[in-house]
């Protein structure tokens, strides 16, 4: 969601969606790190292959950044997908969340790309198989076992395609290189029983691998944020700075005061993958930092955010009024 979730939410530049949780990108600002997302529109990747010549060669010990060597040379024009280093964990499944460390280059000027062991860098969450990541990332941890290195070799049309991705400097004829460290699965939702909700509050279903049900109370908003703990999480309190790893939905309170089911104007589960966003820092709306700030790794909370804690006097399109307070069910599954 963007900075109108402000503050917002931020879209991984890897990602092949145009907007992370939904079409109006409510409550996230974008971001120009290379991760796994744009690729919507561009023609079917080709089936990746073990190997191909020339390659790049990888060194560095594991857990740290590697070092990619790109030889003399133009690419064989494969997608290729190497394990460098096998797993000893579980195995990556099909829409498994894959937990995942990256470094990249563009193979024709050497020049590296922005990644998680670089300074303000983070792991990135890829649906393994996903249709809304590049294929570059999908597809290559996809089978593969967790503690994997993987070295990926991507002609265009297994990374952003013949538009390319100019903020990164990538052009539509580039091939590029990346190193996969796998570190994790992350579950996709928080699991536990859900607390009770006071009936002037709204009712959250959230049961399923799937965008949740609210349901708004036929009375007036509380005036103050309401950051109730739904289910209480065992891991660590998430704390101003990190970047926090969650599943979300989001709906308005007036416009669906009394309906059996609100109409959300938002969801992380659109786009297959949870949305990521560093806490506490303005790159959400206020009601997020104030409310998600010190809750734990593992809950799931309801948002109840007052108009000057969301988007104030400003509407957000059809679907978010002006002076609108903000429902969200907000599932913590990490922190960075």
């Amino acid at each position: 969601m963007r900075r109108r979730l402000a503050a917002a939410l931020i879209v991984p530049a890897l990602m092949l969606t145009a907007a992370c949780g939904g079409g109006d990108d409510s409550a996230k600002k974008k971001d120009a790190s290379a991760s796994p997302s744009d690729q919507a529109s561009q023609a079917a990747a080709p089936k990746p292959v073990s190997d191909a010549s020339p390659m790049p060669t990888v060194a560095g010990d594991a857990g740290k950044k590697p070092t990619i060597t790109i030889p003399k040379g133009d690419p064989s024009g494969k997608f290729v997908v190497k394990t460098l280093t096998a797993g000893t964990g579980p195995e990556v499944k099909k829409d498994d969340l894959a937990v995942t460390k990256y470094t990249g280059k563009i193979w024709k000027s050497g020049k590296d790309l922005a990644g998680s062991y670089d300074q303000g860098g983070v792991p990135q969450v890829i649906p393994a198989g996903s249709k809304t990541y590049i294929p570059a990332f999908s597809d290559a941890v996809l089978g593969q076992k967790v503690g994997a290195r993987v070295l990926v070799v991507a002609p265009p049309a297994a990374a952003f395609g013949a538009a390319g991705k100019q903020e990164l400097g990538v052009s539509g004829t580039d091939n590029l290189v990346f190193v996969l460290d796998i570190d994790s699965v992350m579950p996709k939702k928080v699991e536990g029983t859900q607390a009770a909700i006071p009936s002037d509050l709204p009712q959250i279903k959230a049961d399923k691998d799937e965008a949740a049900t609210i349901t708004v109370p036929k009375n007036d908003p509380p005036k103050k944020l309401v950051d109730q703990v739904l289910i209480e999480g065992k891991g660590a309190e998430v704390k101003s700075g990190q970047t926090v790893y969650m599943q979300y939905s989001g709906a308005t309170w007036k416009p669906n005061e009394g309906l059996p089911q609100a109409k959300l104007f938002d969801t992380s589960w659109k786009t297959g993958a949870p949305f990521s966003t560093a806490i506490g820092q303005g790159q959400v709306i206020e009601g997020w930092d104030k409310g998600l700030v010190g809750k734990k790794v593992g809950s799931r909370v309801l948002l109840v955010i007052p108009p000057e804690q969301g988007y104030k006097d400003k509407a957000q399109g059809a679907d978010i009024p002006a002076n609108s307070t903000l429902v969200f069910v907000v599932d913590i599954l990490g922190a960075v």
